[in-house]
């Protein structure tokens, strides 16, 4: 009988690429869920659950990401302030309104595994309100995440 052993990602293996996306017109959590696979490393082979080997990803447009349905009104987001009752809710609109790009962070943070090696791979999340970014010297490729199913895309409404 043969012993089988699973495959470790190498040092060699593991080399990062860059990743530019942009966010015009994408649904949130389409282009959440590919953006954290990209994080975790899952698009490649050499994939290690314990392991960082993901990839690097510079969101441009921000703002303009689209939520589908009642979501921009209804969507609440809590947070607790560490005092008794101090639970604060906003919705999905007033975020849009004030930091376009938190929407965008926090759909991807909670499609990331939470600990040490979560907290790793965010810190490869780059995002950016506006079409300019400051990593044109990395020289990211192009992600196209419209292009790869028609429901990731939705128009302006």
């Amino acid at each position: 009988m043969a012993i089988k052993n699973t495959p470790v990602a190498t040092k060699e293996q593991r080399e990062a690429k860059w990743y530019l996306v942009d966010a015009d017109n994408l649904v949130l959590g389409r282009a959440a869920s590919i953006i954290s696979k990209i994080l975790r490393g899952k698009h490649k082979t050499c994939y290690t659950p314990n392991i960082d080997c993901g990839d690097y990803v510079v969101v441009i447009n921000a703002e303009k990401i689209q939520l589908t349905g009642n979501k921009l009104k209804d969507k609440v987001y809590h947070k607790h302030t560490g005092y008794a009752g101090g639970v604060k809710s906003v919705t999905a609109e007033k975020v849009m309104e004030s930091h376009p790009e938190r929407i965008l962070y926090k759909a991807v943070e909670r499609m990331i595994t939470r600990g040490k090696l979560g907290r790793q791979q965010m810190t490869k999340l780059r995002i950016f309100t506006g079409p300019e970014h400051t990593h044109e010297a990395q020289k990211p490729e192009r992600l196209d995440i419209a292009s790869m199913n028609r429901k990731n895309t939705r128009s302006a409404s």
